[in-house]
């Protein structure tokens, strides 16, 4: 089997245990993952996909729902964005201990039933009571299912496949997922408006419930947890902290403090723009927030089988570059299109910036840590900075949006992901190696 070398971009080679070094791994080549599908030697990969098409309900959250729901129950938008907030605060504490975690156990399939577990929790007490600390659990506990469920997840796809098939079969992962979210908004737009918001969070349940039943299609002898983590075999143990390895990869860091901008515009960016048209023009709030959602994930199906081509042909830089230029572009949309068929636009642009991200974001991770042992560590770390954004900007956009307007926040809001672009251009060459396909070099 042919040697491939990967870029190393700490100070000094990591050595893990055995006396592996993180700069050669052997792997599969496509053509033996495939041909391993097609003999039995890899298991069918259906229970993954639909996996990722049923946990995308409940991944988001119902905080777009959430926010013309509590509305409607006489709640404030700077209450909104604070119990946003919340969740989201401690989804980015319980992320990095979750990606350790994970790295270790051989139980990963028990993380995804939890996560189904602790959302039809969530989408019981909500409809129980909507005062403020009762919200407020329900948020957590959707936060931490959905902060512990993403990396599960893409460790299992990686000790499935391999780092080889990671980039194809993520791409495909996340086409499932958004066409999960447009399935489940048309269910939830159809149920709100028919029975009342009431139906949209015990549909979240169900989704949650049939997550449960996917994973547990997985055979759990198919995860291979060595390579799940990145790691070359069983037996070789990382010696290197987690933390000396982020604090190491430039590359790493830069990506964290790009998305950390990103994300302190994005996050409060949909959920403003529903309860702004819904409060503006009277139009149906869960039918409203269904469009925006579908005409959003609808997009990033597109978007993530192009980022997925992209990322074979060259890189994930001009992939992330671009998810990042679409923001400002959208926030300066959103506000002057503050009308019901702005959504359209407004929208379309969130599935480029969001579905480009959402594949590239992760290969990204796992190519430039293959070979530390620590790849879910870092993913957990990546995901910690985007929601330090998501979680600080319901708080921020509500509040700007209850003094300033709507209008305003949507420009301040896209505005932040100006920090990204530049980030982004300052360091070309270090990220571009770092993103670049190996199969290319």
């Amino acid at each position: 089997m042919a040697e491939v070398k990967t870029r190393n971009f700490f100070s000094s080679p990591v050595v893990l245990g055995g006396g592996y070094s993180s700069e050669q791994k052997d792997v599969p080549s496509p053509a033996t993952i495939t041909s391993g599908m097609r003999a039995g030697g890899l298991p069918n990969l259906w229970p993954l996909l639909a996996l990722n098409f049923f946990m995308a309900d409940f991944q988001a959250g119902n905080g777009p729902f959430l926010g013309v729901f509590l509305l409607d129950h006489g709640w404030q938008s700077g209450l909104v964005g604070t119990v946003m907030t919340i969740g989201g605060v401690a989804g980015m504490l319980v992320v990095i201990p979750a990606g350790a975690m994970i790295d270790a156990t051989h139980a990963k399939r028990a993380w995804v039933v939890a996560a189904g577990i602790c959302t039809i929790a969530a989408s019981a007490i909500i409809l129980l009571s909507q005062t403020f600390w009762v919200v407020a659990a329900s948020q957590v506990a959707t936060a931490i299912a959905g902060a512990a469920i993403v990396p599960t997840v893409n460790a299992i796809t990686l000790g499935i496949v391999g780092q080889r098939g990671f980039n194809r079969q993520n791409g495909k992962n996340q086409a499932f997922n958004h066409a999960g979210n447009v399935a489940g908004a048309m269910i939830s737009g159809y149920l709100g408006w028919k029975f009342g918001y009431g139906a949209i969070f015990l549909a979240a349940a169900v989704f949650g419930a049939l997550s449960i039943a996917m994973i547990l299609l997985i055979p759990p002898s198919s995860i291979d947890h060595a390579a799940a983590r990145g790691m070359k075999n069983e037996e070789t143990k990382a010696r290197a902290s987690s933390l000396a390895v982020l604090l190491e990869c430039k590359p790493l860091l830069v990506l964290a403090a790009a998305l950390l901008a990103f994300h302190l515009g994005n996050g409060a960016m949909l959920p403003l723009y529903g309860m702004a048209v819904v409060s503006d023009t009277h139009t149906n709030g869960p039918s409203f927030v269904a469009i925006t959602i579908i005409v959003a994930q609808a997009s990033m199906i597109i978007a993530a089988v192009v980022a997925m081509r992209m990322a074979e042909a060259d890189s994930y830089w001009l992939v992330l570059l671009i998810s990042f230029a679409a923001l400002p572009i959208r926030g300066l949309i959103a506000s002057q299109l503050l009308v019901p068929w702005g959504v359209y636009p407004v929208q379309i642009l969130d599935g480029v910036g969001a579905g480009l991200q959402s594949v590239a974001v992760t290969g990204f991770v796992a190519r430039t840590l293959n070979g530390t042992g620590r790849i879910n560590v870092g993913q957990g770390a990546v995901m910690a900075a985007q929601g330090i954004g998501a979680a600080l900007s319901p708080g921020i956009g509500g509040w700007i949006a209850q003094g300033l307007g709507y209008a305003a926040t949507f420009i301040v809001l896209g505005a932040f992901a100006l920090v990204s672009i530049v980030l982004w251009l300052m360091y070309r060459s270090e990220l571009s190696a770092a993103a670049a396909n190996p199969d290319t070099n």
